[in-house]
């Protein structure tokens, strides 16, 4: 068991990495990995599913112990993201199906990866999982809405239809997670630590078949959708830091919401965009790569955070000295 941990603990710290290798190996073998889209449901479901494992009912105690920077971090996922998505997929002059694939993006709640670039920055975890979970949780009602209203001048959108894809595959497996862990709490401990392997590979099994399924595409394509979604999730990482620091919080709290901001469930948006919109195929797309991108500018954005935070704690400790010498 010790060992499963810690290849749990390697493939969890490391996804941007496996993501990468799959998506590479989906692209030149493409029958290897193509008959994974018509699972992308279930897979985001298990993922979903062994969230709500985690959740402890101490996570949602930040609901009330913080409620302003989770209402910051939570209000600006819902519109820091969306309108870059719609402003960018205007800028860019993006044909139907990928400007529905990155609005889709921008329309999602935060992922879980959020959480752990966030411990890797050394920001606020207890404060990431609340914001996850508040998103995730509000999922069901902010994303069909905010697709109906952004992506409807290119697509039709059933709004109803997305309510319920979203309720099917986000919330009633959350939920059901919940609700285990608090029937079987010992049990859960016990495998705790194996959970996110679970999640971990569902999310490479949801891109490299989408990789798989496009391949052709990407290479007409991919260029495009590459400079679009990273120019998405930077503005989301810079706007949310930004806008959290105009708010004085504290580095470690900045830290967070900066990176929930800037970081979308991408498997949510292939999900739906695979479930709600067959007739644009290439709306997938920009989630697959999203999943990829924001994973490795999020380690980089952890780096520079983690020295940022490192920096304003000694500066901290010589301001105190400097006033007890006085």
């Amino acid at each position: 068991m010790k060992k499963i941990n810690q290849i749990s603990s390697f493939m969890s710290s490391n996804i941007a990495v496996f993501i990468i290798i799959f998506s590479g190996i989906a692209f030149f073998v493409p029958k290897g990995f193509s008959w994974a889209t018509n699972y992308t449901t279930i897979f985001l479901g298990v993922a979903m599913f062994g969230m709500g494992l985690t959740i402890r009912a101490e996570d949602f105690r930040v609901v009330f112990t913080r409620p302003k920077e989770l209402f910051a971090g939570c209000v600006l996922q819902y519109t820091v993201m969306p309108l870059t998505a719609f402003a960018l997929a205007k800028l860019f002059g993006l044909p139907d199906d990928l400007a529905l694939g990155v609005i889709l993006v921008g329309c999602c709640p935060g992922g879980t990866a959020s959480n752990v670039i966030t411990y890797v920055a050394g920001g606020d975890v207890p404060l990431s999982v609340g914001m996850t979970i508040v998103s995730t949780i509000a999922a069901p009602l902010c994303t069909p809405v905010l697709v109906y209203l952004l992506a409807g001048s290119w697509v039709s959108v059933s709004l109803a239809a997305m309510m319920l894809s979203v309720v099917k595959v986000v919330l009633v497996p959350v939920l059901a997670g919940v609700l285990i862990y608090r029937l079987f709490p010992r049990q859960i401990e016990a495998i705790r630590d194996v959970l996110p392997l679970v999640s971990v590979v569902a999310i490479v099994m949801i891109i490299s078949g989408i990789v798989a399924s496009n391949a052709e595409k990407i290479l007409t394509c991919g260029a495009l959708v590459m400079i679009v979604v990273a120019i998405h999730n930077v503005v989301g990482l810079v706007l949310g830091t930004g806008a959290a620091k105009a708010l004085n919080l504290e580095e470690k709290k900045v830290t967070a919401i900066g990176i929930e901001v800037g970081m979308q469930n991408s498997g949510l948006a292939i999900s739906l965009a695979a479930a709600n919109f067959a007739a644009n195929p290439l709306a997938t797309l920009p989630g697959a790569i999203f999943s990829v991108w924001h994973n490795i500018s999020g380690t980089i954005y952890a780096g520079i955070r983690s020295r940022t935070g490192a920096l304003a704690g000694r500066r901290a400790a010589g301001g105190a000295q400097d006033e007890l010498g006085a």
